[in-house]
């Protein structure tokens, strides 16, 4: 009889769970039994444990436990929000560098329009100074022409005269007063 007992106490603490306390203190002694008859009709005083016992402690512990959950929820909220306003900051400076890049490449095409409009505007002018130069090599060298044929043409008459003066030299058979300039005269 004495072992069906503390099989009855222990059915009680297993369907009853108390909340456990923050701080577990050292079992007191076990509760002493006292021997009783099996034909004995009262039945016995159930003896609360340390864990078992209700009242103030089990309030406090309570507060406490509500304490720490109000404390967590307001942590996660708290890191709620600050992963939110990481994600905002973080979309606001992409926007803000989208934007950027956007006006970046915006100016980029701008100067790229006025370089191609000047080196057209160039290649216009380099093609007309080169036709002004074409011209003027196509001049001189018409001058050039002009002069050659004129220097030809004063060789031809020079020898034609020096022919003429031969000639009169070996007709009249003079000798001409200048020779050769190298040969000293």
């Amino acid at each position: 009889m004495a072992t069906e007992l503390p099989t009855k106490l222990e059915s009680d603490m297993t369907s009853a769970p108390a909340p456990v306390p923050e701080k577990i203190e050292a079992p007191l002694d076990p509760p002493v039994v006292p021997e009783t008859k099996a034909d004995d009709p009262k039945p016995l005083a159930v003896v609360e444990t340390p864990a078992e016992k209700k009242g103030p402690k089990s309030s406090l512990d309570r507060d406490v436990a509500l304490s720490e959950i109000d404390k967590e929820k307001k942590l996660s909220f708290i890191k709620a929000w600050e992963e939110t306003e990481k994600s905002k900051a973080e979309n606001k400076a992409q926007k803000e560098l989208s934007a950027i890049t956007a006006w970046e490449n915006s100016k980029k095409a701008d100067i790229e329009a006025k370089l191609k409009q000047i080196e057209e505007k160039y290649d216009k002018k380099k093609a007309e100074y080169g036709e002004k130069m074409k011209n003027k090599v196509g001049l001189v060298h018409k001058q050039a022409e002009e002069k050659r044929a004129m220097v030809e043409a004063k060789k031809g008459e020079d020898k034609l005269k020096a022919e003429e003066l031969a000639a009169k030299y070996r007709a009249t058979g003079t000798v001409p007063k200048k020779l050769l300039g190298c040969f000293g005269g």
